[in-house]
């Protein structure tokens, strides 16, 4: 191992220290997701009661308790706010590229496990979502150690060392089931049937796990997740437990808010989303059915994700971002192997990376313009809020296309010397990784860094701006204010709602009908602004960018 490989695990801290924990509070938490959960645990520190997520201080059964617990003590430390919420995230942010490392040197070397990580840091996605205050980044970590842990366990079948590493995969597995739910131990359990499967019927291998390990990781996966449902069970009934069942198998079987997507939404999706790994992956999407060879459980890993996800009727972006963690490993495999001699570069390649770069790399640096010059397409946009939100007053220099435009230029440039390198033949000397690999990647990482703390503040103010700073001049005021024709969860964030709720106002209609104690405001969509304007009890607030404000006579 060369000396210089020391400190590549210090180099990823503080290269993870440096892309991901500046900025994280530079523009509000963006609704449903991310105002949800950060709502969740700050209705913990109000209550005092860690046990039971809520949501307007009522059960909220979505989700398990374990990320609203990090997002807790952060909040703890740094008090309530957008930086609290999605630093928890920023730290597996960081874990994640350091866990790629340690694993990728395990299996191939140092030098593939930095390629690993760095390959992930410069990924789109997977980049933006360390950046967030959404569960997924955490989970998906646990259920990839889990994964990684039960090959080990396989790799020493019959040994003693089988069995501590059975344990650990049920450890994370179980952290998995307490941070989002049975989809933990779902994702964890078919990876496996598949790879055994495949193993049994193609190489007539041996069985993965003896009986006594298969259970032992069973039993931890149960404990770990009994921590917290056993408990409420035992504390509160089964009646918590039964609705939350329900809402998974809803979510499962029907599209849920609205987001019914094509079958192969979540292809599209991986596929411009965790660019440019995702081009160097797609040929190593298959492998030979040897459970030795991590390659097979990350290729099972990747089509369980993505099939199962494809099925379910709900599809959001996220959903699919556990399949982000195989392409990464496949795509560093692939690039790995370019790299010293044992594939070949192939048109396809440069056309895919050319092809999807150039895509995005077009729209990063157009998005800024047409915010500029946004008065010459509202004529063509169908949309009355859109046209609206439009409207919001966004200062812009002028220049903010340069951060697209220059991204684009060393995007391709470092696409084509990657080529040249391998088609040369230039081997890798195995001590450092060339030139065009960090151009490539490092182009994507910094120009998310850029993007995020100068661009995506003004995209939020036409989203959402006007209906978060509406919240904000009635933060800890006496009054009521609520959405009304579209649900949101920025009020209860933004007002830092207190508790006791009068039970009435949670009835439709009570809080525009009834006899209300204290100011009560409204807020609602242009589109759906119409109904309300002549209701006698309304009196018109203001309007702004898309946002109509009512307040109760």
């Amino acid at each position: 191992m060369p000396q210089s490989a020391r400190y590549y695990p210090l180099l990823l801290l503080l290269l993870g220290a440096v892309f991901y924990l500046p900025f994280l509070g530079r523009v509000h938490l963006f609704d449903w997701d991310e105002i949800n959960f950060a709502e969740s645990a700050r209705e913990m520190l109000v209550t005092g009661n860690y046990a039971r997520v809520q949501i307007n201080f009522e059960p909220f059964w979505e989700k398990p308790p374990l990320f609203f617990w990090l997002q807790v003590t952060a909040m703890r430390v740094l008090g309530v706010g957008e930086y609290a919420a999605r630093l928890p995230n920023a730290l597996i942010g960081i874990a994640t590229l350091l866990t790629f490392f340690f694993v990728g040197k395990r299996l191939h070397g140092p030098q593939f496990g930095l390629l690993w990580a760095i390959g992930y840091l410069g990924a789109l996605t997977p980049h933006l979502y360390f950046k967030t205050g959404i569960i997924d980044p955490t989970f998906n970590l646990f259920i990839f150690l889990g994964v990684c842990y039960v090959y080990e366990a396989v790799l020493r079948y019959g040994q003693a060392g089988a069995a501590r590493y059975a344990a650990l995969s049920g450890l994370f597995v179980g952290l998995a089931v307490l941070t989002k739910g049975p989809v933990g131990a779902l994702l964890a359990g078919l990876t496996f049937v598949v790879v055994w499967v495949l193993a049994r019927l193609v190489r007539r291998f041996r069985p993965l796990l003896t009986l006594g390990h298969a259970l032992l990781a069973i039993v931890v996966v149960l404990a770990v997740a009994s921590a917290w449902f056993g408990l409420e069970v035992i504390q509160n009934g089964p009646w918590f437990l039964k609705e939350f069942i329900t809402y998974q198998i809803r979510l499962f079987s029907t599209p849920d808010a609205g987001h019914g997507q094509p079958f192969y939404y979540h292809f599209v999706v991986v596929l411009l989303g965790c660019f440019p790994l995702s081009i160097f992956a797609i040929r190593y999407l298959y492998t030979q059915p040897d459970p030795r060879d991590f390659r097979l459980w990350m290729v099972a890993l990747f089509w369980v994700v993505m099939i199962l996800f494809s099925i379910v009727k709900t599809k959001i972006v996220h959903y699919s971002s556990m399949a982000w963690f195989p392409v990464s490993y496949l795509a560093a495999r692939h690039l790995h192997d370019l790299l010293t001699g044992r594939a070949q570069w192939s048109r396809w390649l440069t056309a895919g990376l050319i092809f999807v770069g150039g895509l995005l790399g077009v729209l990063l640096t157009a998005l800024p313009v047409v915010g500029q010059y946004k008065m010459a397409l509202i004529p063509y946009i169908n949309d009355r809020f859109a046209v609206a939100n439009l409207q919001a007053p966004v200062q812009w220099g002028g220049w903010e296309w340069i951060i697209g435009a220059v991204y684009l230029m060393v995007l391709l440039t470092a696409i084509a010397r990657l080529a040249r390198h391998v088609r040369q033949k230039n081997q890798w000397n195995e001590t450092e990784l060339p030139g065009p690999v960090w151009a490539l990647f490092g182009s994507t990482a910094v120009c998310l860094w850029l993007y995020l703390s100068l661009i995506v503040p003004n995209i939020e103010e036409y989203v959402q701006g006007a209906a978060v700073r509406f919240y904000e001049t009635k933060q800890g005021q006496h009054v009521y204010a609520e959405p009304i024709g579209y649900k949101s969860y920025a009020q209860l964030f933004y007002l830092r709602k207190q508790p006791p709720v009068d039970p009435r106002t949670r009835q439709p209609g009570f809080l525009m009908n009834g006899p209300v104690d204290r100011p009560t405001f409204f807020i609602t969509k242009i589109t759906e602004a119409d109904q309300y304007r002549t209701n006698p009890n309304l009196v018109l607030d203001r309007e702004e960018n898309g946002y109509v404000m009512f307040r109760r006579r």
